[in-house]
């Protein structure tokens, strides 16, 4: 009798480990990894800050010790915050989407898709009306839930060239109108009598 127990407990204990892997493997909730965690924080910077325009949502996930490398600078979490107002108010349809975003360690990079109207003063211009659209690609460290540094890159010519175009024909129009009543103006002045 106890034998045939034994082999009971032994079959159901076999039965229940393929039943359990194969559960984890199906998705039910485990453990969170940091790296998990650090994809959910980057998502936020384009859910919230950037697509809502939730800009209290910065004090929640970045370092106050948070630092932006450029090339030639670093710019601090105030710095880097005003250029994400002044990107909002350029760009009121401002819509981020992430393309890829992969993780490792407290490193998170995400490849960008930036998408907006240019109908707010912004880039040394009144609003245009332009219609942008370029990828940039962001490289974060996240350190206990925060975001202490960033690295980006983009084509910021891209974004200047797609506004030019964009009031290149409507401006070449009004210098053309310039030039046709300078002239008028000036033919008109010598056909006078003195």
């Amino acid at each position: 009798m106890q034998g045939a127990l034994r082999k009971t407990a032994v079959l159901l204990v076999l039965a229940l480990v393929p039943l359990r892997t194969a559960t984890a493997a199906d998705g039910v909730p485990g453990p969170e990894s940091r790296e998990t965690r650090n994809k959910a924080v980057a998502r936020r910077v384009f859910e919230e800050i950037f697509n809502q325009g939730k800009f209290e949502v910065a004090d929640e996930i970045y370092s106050p010790d948070f630092g932006n490398h450029g090339l030639h600078r670093t710019a601090d979490l105030r710095e880097d915050q005003a250029a994400v107002h002044r990107e909002k108010r350029a760009f009121p349809d401002l819509h981020m989407s992430v393309d890829t975003m992969v993780a490792e360690g407290d490193l998170v990079t995400v490849i960008w898709t930036f998408r907006g109207t240019h109908d707010g003063p912004g880039y040394g211009l009144p609003p245009t009306g332009a219609r942008i659209e370029l990828r940039g690609i962001t490289v974060w460290r996240i350190v206990d839930g925060k975001i202490r540094d960033e690295w980006t890159a983009f084509n910021e010519l891209q974004i200047v060239r797609q506004i030019i175009a964009r009031v290149k024909w409507p401006a070449l129009g009004f210098l053309s109108a310039a030039i046709v009543l300078v002239w008028a103006i000036r033919r008109r002045h010598v056909a006078q009598p003195q």
